[in-house]
């Protein structure tokens, strides 16, 4: 081991590095790393030198990694990882601490999930900050670069159903906290509440879809189509509550978790019918990165969460 080299080596550069391979961008790199776009430039220029190699070529869409940086990430990500636990506490007190944990949920868990357990962490940790986002197709890959600590969405519980809507990748852990149904939601006076509701009936309307990851067909969409039936999906739109909004305005019918419809209608005046399809309970999960299992902050919050969200499925 040479200590010499060693010694000349800037931690700062390689969290610089590391960020740059992950956004192929010094605008996105510079915002991340809470930076000017001059500074993030300025460490591209000194490691460059430091590693005898250009690293990135510029191009049309932004920078493009050469090969001695792509053969660089992997050991980046494993070495800064190891640092970070390295330096990590040893104890967690919730009361004195003002962590800023991040997490990412589907937008039908905000009303399921987050009063179940805002209060707890607020009262037991006064100065911690939580900071959601939605969830998003790129939601595992921040679990694993550490730029988010959770994630809760949606799971098929059949792994071949999983397969088609949602696997987690190796070393993604995850803990099952309630299962739900699908139920749909109509206005009040539209016309099927005085017709017959049956899954020919729910054929025949149109439909207001939720866009779910790259894809645009939920697991309904994949076992109608196994019996070669389909939705004519009339309007896609990006989150729950524009399309629940939308159709207290239209005759267009949204399928949706059942504990969402149900606080959704209420609150829309809109009226909750029972999906006349067959189509397997889906478990909300709670996800994470094994990494952070050796993290005393991560695993309180971990134990909170899961200890406050075990009523939902015993009440469900």
């Amino acid at each position: 081991m040479s200590f010499e080299k060693l010694a000349r080596l800037d931690l700062n550069l390689l969290v610089c590095l590391h960020v740059l391979l992950e956004e192929c961008s010094v605008t996105h790199a510079a915002k991340r790393l809470h930076l000017s776009q001059s500074a993030v430039s300025k460490s591209l220029n000194r490691l460059r030198e430091q590693f005898h190699d250009p690293l990135f070529t510029r191009s049309a869409h932004g920078l493009n990694p050469t090969p001695r940086a792509r053969s660089l990430q992997p050991f980046l990500e494993q070495l800064l990882r190891d640092i970070e636990h390295l330096t990590a506490p040893t104890d967690f007190n919730p009361a004195t601490s003002d962590r800023h944990f991040r997490m990412a949920l589907v937008e039908s868990a905000y009303p399921l999930f987050l009063p179940q357990f805002l209060g707890d962490i607020f009262a037991k940790g006064p100065n911690i900050i939580l900071d959601t986002q939605a969830w998003e197709p790129d939601t595992f890959d921040k679990l694993h670069s550490g730029e988010i600590d959770f994630g809760i969405t949606g799971k098929d519980l059949n792994p071949k159903d999983a397969m088609l809507t949602l696997m987690p990748p190796k070393g993604i852990v995850f803990q099952e906290l309630c299962r739900d149904t699908q139920r749909c939601i109509v206005r009040q006076g539209h016309p099927v509440l005085e017709q017959q509701w049956d899954q020919d009936n729910y054929l025949r309307q149109r439909h207001i879809q939720v866009r779910c990851g790259r894809d645009d067909r939920w697991l309904l969409d994949y076992k109608l189509a196994e019996q070669g039936l389909s939705r004519d999906i009339a309007m896609y739109v990006p989150d729950f509550n524009s399309a629940a909004s939308l159709c207290t305005h239209t005759d267009l019918v949204f399928t949706a978790p059942s504990h969402f419809a149900a606080h959704i209608a209420a609150q829309l005046d809109l009226v909750v019918l029972p999906l006349p399809c067959k189509l397997p309970a889906m478990a909300y999960t709670l996800f994470w990165h094994q990494h952070q299992e050796s993290d005393p902050g991560h695993t309180w919050l971990k134990d909170l969460i899961i200890r406050r969200c075990r009523g939902i499925a015993a009440n469900s």
